[in-house]
């Protein structure tokens, strides 16, 4: 075992389907393994992410009343604002040291899903930060276009089309997530910003500032860093695509350790399918075998992971 997270180079990937076999391989090799790989020249611009974090700087410096006035609870469809010590990710550490904001899909007032109360389906709260919304939607549509991409090398990998996954995802429960740790309280040593969990969905995107602090378990159940690689996304499974593999896909348990002087800032993207699509093990993850779990649609299934991570 290493304590190396591999590095995926997706060039051939933005270049299109030419290089699809290769680069499949070793994608379909961390995601057995490790759970968790980073990768560079994935098509989202330096730029475009430095701009993402900018903005996220200014609306967590924002009074904690104008971001109270847009929090989840009042927004709805897990978007909005979460504060400090809003969620449990691991129930027995306590609630985690962190503060969020969440982006979904953008929704049009008068869309029909939206009217029709379905789940997850809710208009976003915008604070008054000049330039935010804009950003922030850009930086959201890069990632899902970048999401979409390695799931064409997700479904080679598993021996499918390789658009297998496309129309499960064309209005995903995606969810950008602005994440902010403060730093320790002096004298206090490492705390514990994010308890210990597997995320949720089919694939979390995550771009870090320098700050450090991720861990990962490995399989033998020690944890090793991750850290930061500027420029680079650590991309990890989620359980929900772990199920719909049979488990041949593997979640990896992994956490935040805040020991930083100062503040820590990420930015994770959860690409996850539209609320109505049926999770079901694909065919050539129960050849010769049985599928583990029954089928189940998306929306139920994030549903009963996200009501678990709220504090009792």
């Amino acid at each position: 075992m290493t304590d190396a997270l591999p590095i995926i180079d997706l060039t051939a990937l933005c270049e299109g389907d030419a290089g699809l076999a290769p680069l499949a391989a070793q994608i379909g090799a961390a995601c057995r393994n490790a759970g968790f790989f980073y990768v560079v020249n994935h098509g989202v611009s330096r730029a475009l992410m430095d701009d993402a974090f900018a903005q996220s700087r200014r609306f967590f410096a924002l009074p904690l009343a104008l971001k109270q006035a847009i929090a989840m609870d009042v927004v709805g469809g897990n978007r909005g604002y979460s504060a400090l010590l809003r969620e449990a990710l691991d129930p027995a550490q306590g609630p985690d040291r962190k503060e969020a904001f969440n982006v979904g899909l953008d929704l049009a007032p008068d869309d029909p899903d939206l009217l029709a109360g379905k789940p997850f389906r809710a208009l976003n709260a915008w604070p008054d930060l000049p330039g935010f919304r804009e950003t922030m939607l850009t930086y959201f549509d890069a990632c899902a276009a970048l999401g979409g991409r390695i799931h064409r090398a997700f479904a080679h990998d598993l021996g499918l089309d390789a658009g297998f996954f496309a129309d499960k995802f064309d209005r995903p429960m995606a969810t950008l997530r602005l994440l902010r740790y403060p730093a320790p309280a002096e004298g206090s040593g490492a705390e514990i910003g994010a308890g210990a969990h597997t995320d949720y969905g089919n694939l979390t995107l995550l771009a870090t500032d320098d700050a450090g602090g991720l861990q990962v378990r490995r399989r033998d159940g020690r944890w090793i860093e991750a850290p930061p690689l500027a420029g680079a996304y650590v991309v990890n499974i989620g359980d929900c695509l772990m199920r719909w593999t049979n488990d041949i896909y593997v979640s990896t348990p992994h956490r935040v350790v805040s020991r930083s002087v100062r503040e820590r800032c990420s930015i994770a993207f959860f690409y996850d399918p539209n609320p109505d699509a049926e999770v079901a093990a694909v065919p050539a993850c129960v050849a010769g075998g049985a599928a583990k779990y029954p089928p189940i649609l998306a929306a139920d299934y994030l549903t009963r992971r996200l009501d678990a991570s709220v504090p009792r």
